[in-house]
């Protein structure tokens, strides 16, 4: 497999991840994540291939904004799980322990 062809792989596999995560989709998240380390293994393989042709730089930086939108999804995803849990405790840090009290 050429370095184009793990590129187009990687890039698939990373539409796959963004889906999965809109999804909450684990299962289908680790397939592609799993298929994109593998394609990332192979673009590490061919790594001394000939210089990248143009196609091949357009591909690898296509493939670093689905990573940084994938990067994105994750980051929204754990800051509104951080709310939940201080919602839960209110209010408290991680990590520390604050007790709420209320007026009866």
């Amino acid at each position: 497999m050429t370095k184009r062809d793990a590129l187009v792989r990687v890039i698939d596999c990373l539409h796959a991840e963004i889906a999965a995560l809109k999804a909450n989709d684990v299962v289908a998240l680790e397939r592609a994540t799993s298929a994109k380390l593998a394609g990332i293994e192979t673009i590490a393989a061919n790594d001394d291939e000939a210089p990248m042709d143009a196609e091949t730089r357009a591909l690898a930086d296509q493939a670093h904004a689905l990573n940084e939108t994938a990067r994105i999804y994750v980051n929204l995803m754990a800051a509104n799980v951080r709310r939940r849990l201080q919602d839960i405790t209110g209010g408290a840090a991680a990590g520390t322990y604050a007790a709420t009290y209320r007026a009866a």
